[in-house]
């Protein structure tokens, strides 16, 4: 979701609900799937996961203060590069530069023995889904806590946006 005008605050709050929403699907998509041993492929549930990067470090290139960048320290110069121009981006098109990619854990699930089963190799083992509910679990409070976050944020903004033209 795009919120266009010159007001960016709500464009980021928007933004971080929109990828909070796509982890929670990712999330109850994996704990549905959790006991699955079999898919389409034949293989066991591999567990789902949102990557989200920028282009460019766009988080680097906003942190200026008139035309001058602020100096982070950074312990590997992968994360931030410090030699990027900060005039070359404003802050409202970092968000258009946001690529979010579903991608697969390929971590094998736990073998468990159970010999009667169909899927049993010829040790009698079955390869069981890489799925840990409880650390999805886990993620899952943090999405919902990053999704309150961003909502907290959209409403301040757009209460300083109405209070603004009350003026």
């Amino acid at each position: 979701m795009k919120i266009s005008g010159s007001i960016f605050g709500l464009n980021f709050s928007a933004q971080g609900m929109s990828i909070q929403r796509k982890k929670m699907d990712l999330i109850a998509q994996n704990i549905a799937n959790a006991d699955t041993i079999r898919t389409e492929s034949g293989e066991p549930y591999k567990r789902k996961f949102l990557k989200v990067e920028t282009e460019n470090n766009a988080f680097a290139k906003s942190l200026s203060i008139e035309g001058q960048q602020l100096q982070l320290n950074v312990t590997n110069q992968d994360h931030i590069a410090a030699s990027q121009n900060p005039q070359e981006m404003s802050i409202s098109s970092a968000i258009d530069n946001v690529k979010m990619n579903e991608e697969v854990d390929q971590k094998a699930g736990e073998s468990i023995y159970m010999p009667d089963n169909p899927e049993a190799d010829e040790k009698g083992y079955v390869q069981t889904s890489n799925v840990n509910v409880i650390n999805e679990m886990v993620d899952m409070i943090a999405v919902t806590r990053g999704y309150e976050a961003n909502l907290q944020s959209l409403n301040s903004a757009k209460q300083m946006v109405k209070d603004s033209l009350e003026i």
